[in-house]
């Protein structure tokens, strides 16, 4: 399963910049990967999974601007089409797990 996050937030003063910057480090942090500016993946192993990571994004959202989750299976991630543009050289379109010791 793939979470994909779209959002959109303001960033007209210095403290909605910050909350922007917070947000997305968040993501980062949770380990999302940017699949282009303001839309990041990540790989879950199930539904559970999918929920906890949902309720997650839901406890560290900004106050304002919009932000949307979408659950997607692989098989419908690996079947999106490129129509224009070239795929960045660190792109991940594999769900093989990795373990860090």
């Amino acid at each position: 399963m793939r979470v994909i996050v779209m959002f959109d937030l303001p960033v007209n003063t210095s403290l909605e910049r910050r909350k922007y910057r917070m947000f997305r480090r968040y993501l980062i942090d949770d380990g999302f990967i940017m699949m282009q500016e303001s839309i990041y993946t990540k790989i879950c192993i199930n539904m559970h999974a999918v929920e906890k990571v949902t309720q997650n994004i839901e406890k560290n959202r900004p106050t304002k601007g919009m932000v949307q989750v979408i659950t997607v299976t692989e098989r419908q991630y690996a079947s999106m089409k490129l129509i224009v543009g070239e795929l960045p050289d660190n792109y991940v379109d594999s769900d093989e797990r990795m373990v860090i010791l």
